[in-house]
Parts: structure tokens; C-alpha cells; sequence
């Protein structure tokens, strides 16, 4: 696993291509801090789980700064090296570097998505840029990349095997998409590309999250959540409640493209008003704006592409892709578009053909198309997704569908342990086991929405299996279900089964 793609791990798009020319050794400007931070050293729960009880947010600066300089001062030791390169001297230590460093990325970069505050935003915003740089010190190292562009030439001569193989092409390509063979000028310009696309991706994920919560729909009349189940409609009060708006209904957005109580409120006024302001997060004038930021972005990513040697950013990141080419996206785009185009308009007759039958001469718009395919789907098929909802408990489909699913496939069985603590109280974790018993690691669960986490489902990393490291994983899933109030279960739907399901499969 690369440089470039061990970061990644914790910290997705903020390690973009990068450029400096030089590796110092990383001994200026590292907080003095004492050495009871819990990320100093390695954590003594099971499978290296963080210590999330003793971490709090003035360890992270202090862990990152310290981390970063011992990884330059690791990336030192080998291109200083007066020996000539091997996979030894160079890749080994190469992959074993940064153990710190990625230890409190990872913990931090998942906080800060699934629950994240204040503080953790302003330490995000400081430490993107830094981390960027960290990157390009590493990735446009003359004297470090010469080391690995020689075993690169040479690979097929080295008796590697193919993982070892594997490892040194990927790491030359990650060096040479970085920059690593522009000109000094260029990886200069580059490293500036770099920190400001930091900043502002930093910036637009902050802005997303906030839009969301502040967009939150709020409802003074009961009679126009008709339509919507009990069971949201009480979350909506107590959403409400939480807010000091006592006897109102808050419907809060989900980070999504559709909002879910668009296929059930009867009230066609308060569709409109969700699907409005959903489609307006991040667009219009005020706090939230992310115009601006994504037009720069687009901006620095063209830049970046063509000093590269890419006609565009889309051409850049597809060279690494299944489909490789823009063209060969763009051709099958197209030969999708007439089928899709047909089938859309046949499904808008129907939904028209219900809604002019239940409204009179209504013309169908945005926020009647979830509404009124579920009616179409009732006439049509006598069927109502809410009625599968009561066997679609949380915790059935949790034991009984996943957990069963992966035993049957693979033969790896989960135990509960409420004993380790996790990042929020609705966070829950199992211990993982091969099919003879031996254990493989952690899974934690975090399947609630809140207004701290971004919207979507995903699947993260704590800790990543490694060999070479004797690290076995940690896994947490992401999911944003909303969760009842007063106690009652927690009932799925479909959808939200299948994704439960997806995320599992990553």
C-alpha cells in the first residue's frame, strides 16, 4: 500500500496530486505537548481500536504535527541512504513510515464525518492545507523519487512476487501522478493547487453539512404532515422540540438527492417546500454558498490536469479507472440516454394520468414524482412498502440478514461487545471470527442519522489489515436511518435494507 494510498484511506480528497522538491527533516514547528496523548503510542484495545473515552479534541494539532515530522524524518533515512536502492531499503521502510501519522488521521478524518462539532471543523480547516504539503514533500522528492523510478525500470528483474510487484508500480505511478516528473517550476505551482484545493474541500464538505442542518423544514400545522408515518411524524416533533419550537414539527433534510417524505406527505405545498429547499443547499446566496468553491475547485482540478499532461480533470481521473477514457464514458452515457429518456416518459404518463385523477388538471412536477409513484405502485400492484416495514427491524436485519448472509457465504460469525466503548452512543461494535474461530478484527456499526454526521452510507477505516504492520481491521459502516423516538424499534425500509447490505459488502 502506497504512500499516497495509505493517507487516502484516512483522508480521501484532501491528498490530491502534490509538489514540493524537498523533504526537510520535519523538526520545526511540532507542538510540545506532554506524552500522556493517547495517539503517541500504540492503543491497548482489542485490535488497536482508538481510545475514543481518553481522546479528545486538543490531541489531534499536537498528534498530526508530531506525526507528520516523524514520517519526513523516516522518508529521510531512506533517500538519504548512500546504498544503492533495493525493495528493502526503499519500499519496506517507505510502507512502514507514518505509523503515527495515519493512526490519528484515520481516527480523526472518520470523526469528523460521523460526528463531528466546532472544534473539529476548525482543526479540519488547518490541518487539510498542512497535510497537502506533508503529501508533496513526500511525493515530489527528487532524490526519493530517483530510488523509485530505478526499481520501477528494473521491477522485472528484481524476483519480486506479485504482490511486491504490485507494490512498486503502484507506488511510481503514484509519485508520477503527483508531479514528481515536472519541472521545478511546475511542482512549485503544483504544491499551491494543492493547498488551496484542500482549503476549499475542507470548505465545501463544512458548508454541506451545515446547509443541511440549517434547511431543516419547519411545520406549524399536524394536518399537513398527513401522510407521513407515525413514526416520523414523531421524530418531527421531537426534532422540533430539540430546537425549542414546542408544539411544531421540524422535518430535517437528508445529505441525499431525494428526501424521503416526498413519496408520502399528502400536502402538495410542503412537498414543494422540501424538494425546494433541497435542491437550493449550497446554492444560494448566504452562509452556505458553495458556488463560488466549486467553481474554483473546477478551476484548479483543469489546471492541475493539463499541467499533467491531461486534456481535463475527468480525463485525469479516468486513466486509472475500468473505463479509461472519457470517449468510452461519454459513448456509454449516450447509448443509455434514448432507453432511459423512453422509459421516463412512460413512467411520467402514469404518474400524470394518477395525479390528474386525484387533483384535477395538476401538471406533474418535481415533488410529485416519489408521491405518485408509490400511488401508481398500489393501484397497479395492490403493494405498499410500509407494510414490509415491521419485518424489517434494525436488529433483525442486522442478525438475521446480514450477519446470517456473511455466515453462510463465508463462514465468519460476529460477537456483541457493549464492553468497548465507540465515538457515540449509537455506535455499536462486534468482534469478528473466521470460520475456525480465529478473530479478524473489528466491525462497528453507526447506523442513526444526526445533525453532526454528513449524509450517505459508507464504509471507513480505523484500522487497516497489514501484514507487514501485524494490524488486523477495524471497520465501521455508515448509514443515516432515522431514528425513532420514545423508544419504538427501529423499522427499515426496503431500500434502506439494501443499502445496510451494500455497505456490509465493502
Amino acid at each position: 500500500m502506497g504512500v499516497m494510498t495509505k493517507l487516502t484511506i484516512a483522508i480521501v480528497v484532501l491528498l490530491s496530486a502534490g509538489c514540493s522538491s524537498a523533504v526537510d527533516d520535519g523538526s520545526k514547528g511540532v507542538a510540545t505537548v506532554s506524552d500522556d496523548n493517547p495517539f503517541y503510542t500504540e492503543s491497548t484495545q482489542p485490535y488497536q481500536l482508538p481510545p475514543f473515552d481518553r481522546i479528545d479534541e486538543s490531541h489531534f494539532l499536537p498528534a498530526f504535527e508530531r506525526g507528520m515530522a516523524e514520517q519526513l524524518a523516516e522518508v529521510s533515512a531512506i533517500f538519504g541512504q548512500s546504498t544503492p536502492p533495493t525493495f528493502e531499503n526503499t519500499f519496506v521502510p517507505l510502507e512502514r513510515s507514518g505509523v503515527l501519522l495515519n493512526r490519528v488521521a484515520a481516527t480523526f478524518f472518520n470523526l469528523s464525518s460521523a460526528d463531528t462539532n466546532e472544534a473539529l471543523d476548525q482543526i479540519r480547516a488547518e490541518v487539510a492545507p498542512k497535510l497537502a504539503s506533508h503529501t508533496d514533500q513526500i511525493l515530489l522528492n527528487g532524490r526519493l523519487f530517483e530510488r523509485v523510478r530505478s526499481l520501477y525500470e528494473q521491477r522485472e528483474t528484481l524476483g519480486l512476487n506479485d504482490e511486491s510487484l504490485r507494490l512498486v508500480e503502484r507506488h511510481y505511478v503514484d509519485f508520477v501522478r503527483a508531479g514528481a516528473l515536472l519541472s521545478e517550476a511546475d511542482q512549485q505551482r503544483m504544491q499551491e493547487i494543492n493547498g488551496e484545493m484542500a482549503g476549499l474541500q475542507t470548505t465545501f464538505t463544512q458548508n454541506v453539512l451545515d446547509g443541511v442542518n440549517a434547511a431543516a423544514i419547519v411545520v406549524d400545522d399536524h394536518e399537513q404532515l398527513a401522510g407521513l408515518p407515525e413514526g416520523q411524524v414523531a421524530a418531527a416533533a421531537a426534532a422540533a422540540n430539540s430546537r425549542g419550537l414546542d408544539g411544531k414539527y421540524v422535518i430535517a433534510l437528508l445529505n441525499t438527492s431525494g428526501q424521503p417524505p416526498l413519496s408520502s406527505l399528502d400536502d402538495r405545498s410542503l412537498r414543494e417546500r422540501i424538494m425546494r429547499e433541497s435542491l437550493a443547499r449550497g446554492s444560494e446566496d448566504g452562509e452556505y454558498d458553495n458556488r463560488e468553491v466549486i467553481t474554483r475547485l473546477a478551476e484548479l482540478r483543469a489546471e492541475r490536469a493539463v499541467m499533467l499532461g491531461y486534456p481535463n480533470h475527468a480525463a485525469y481521473i479516468l486513466d486509472e479507472q475500468t473505463a479509461q477514457t472519457v470517449t468510452a464514458v461519454n459513448e456509454r452515457l449516450a447509448s443509455l440516454v434514448p432507453p432511459a429518456v423512453a422509459n421516463a416518459n412512460r413512467e411520467a404518463a402514469d404518474l400524470q394520468a394518477m395525479a390528474s385523477a386525484d387533483t384535477g388538471d395538476v401538471e406533474l412536477a418535481a415533488w410529485d414524482w416519489s408521491y405518485y409513484t408509490e400511488k401508481v405502485r398500489a393501484a397497479r400492484y395492490d403493494f405498499d412498502a410500509s407494510e414490509l416495514r415491521p419485518y424489517f427491524e434494525i436488529d433483525a436485519v442486522i442478525e438475521k440478514g446480514v450477519f446470517y448472509a456473511a455466515t453462510q457465504l463465508y463462514g465468519i460469525t460476529f460477537e456483541s461487545r457493549p464492553d468497548l466503548t465507540a465515538y457515540h452512543p449509537d455506535v455499536r461494535v462486534w468482534e469478528v471470527f473466521d470460520h475456525d474461530g480465529t478473530p479478524l478484527g473489528l466491525f462497528l456499526g453507526d447506523f442513526y442519522a444526526r445533525p453532526s454526521k454528513r449524509g450517505g452510507a459508507w464504509m471507513s477505516a480505523y484500522v487497516t489489515q497489514s501484514q507487514l504492520l501485524d494490524t488486523t481491521p477495524v471497520i465501521a459502516n455508515h448509514l443515516n436511518i432515522t431514528k425513532p423516538v420514545n423508544g419504538e424499534p427501529t423499522l427499515l425500509t426496503f431500500d434502506e435494507v439494501e443499502t445496510m447490505f451494500h455497505e456490509f459488502g465493502h
